[in-house]
């Protein structure tokens, strides 16, 4: 059954250009490919079932492809305000039309850590704005707002190979004041942020680990949670020799 509603999503037609109808489309074949079952699990991860169908991520993954990049698309997904449609724009849209203005738009309408981290580990990481978001968003108050930095930054460290060590070094002021954040989906995303950038290469791996046990030192119970989850990545032994490989080529 899911794979005859993935089949009838084709690459919009020219006789239909119309992106709100072609949103209303890829909604209806989303709707059909929802499960009870993978509903009711959303709650088991913390995202929220009252404007979602269900569907697995693959299966979502499968209905992007075939509808390809399109950017007015994406933004009439994202407009719908399902789970799932949003999930598939951040898929769809074109990141060199991604502007800091729609990055803030959906930024703002950020209401679960699915979203938020998908829409930065697919997308916004790949935009020129990446850095400069990554700081603007660490000053937000929303949850996951403000988690949106955290992850953008993560993302960027995996992903972004051209960006200098200086400019993430001009981030740990902005990790150690995030870590002082008690609400969970804030922790777990500045632990992200610092691990992360800790795998770059060997001096950020030294850098990040000094701030990890300042953090795991500290007297602020989210900043010691913080410090603690991301020592226990980066001295891992594989991690070290690697970053011993590393500095030795």
């Amino acid at each position: 059954m899911a794979k005859r509603a993935v089949a009838k999503i084709a690459a919009p037609a020219p006789s239909n250009p119309d992106p709100a109808r072609q949103a209303q489309d890829a909604v209806a074949t989303l709707k059909r490919l929802g499960s009870r079952k993978v509903l009711d699990g959303y709650a088991r991860y913390a995202i929220p079932s009252e404007r979602a169908f269900g569907i697995r991520m693959g299966a979502i993954q499968a209905v992007a492809k075939k509808l390809g990049r399109n950017h007015a698309l994406a933004l009439a997904l994202w407009k719908t305000g399902w789970y799932e449609a949003r999930m598939l724009a951040v898929f769809v849209a074109e990141p060199d039309r991604v502007t800091p203005a729609l990055m803030d738009r959906w930024c703002r309408d950020f209401d679960n850590w699915a979203t938020t981290d998908t829409a930065c580990f697919k997308l916004f990481d790949r935009t020129p704005h990446a850095m400069k978001k990554v700081s603007q968003w660490s000053r937000l108050r929303g949850e996951f707002q403000k988690r949106a930095a955290f992850a953008l930054l993560a993302s960027a460290a995996a992903h972004a190979k051209t960006l200098s060590d200086a400019e993430f070094v001009r981030c740990f002021p902005l990790i150690q004041k995030g870590a002082d954040d008690d609400r969970n989906f804030v922790m777990k995303g500045v632990s992200w942020a610092l691990r992360a950038v800790g795998h770059r290469n060997p001096p950020l791996h030294a850098r990040a680990v000094t701030l990890a046990r300042t953090l795991a030192a500290s007297e602020s119970r989210p900043a010691r949670w913080v410090g603690k989850d991301t020592l226990r990545d980066l001295v891992r032994p594989l991690v070290v020799r690697k970053m011993k490989g590393r500095q030795a080529s």
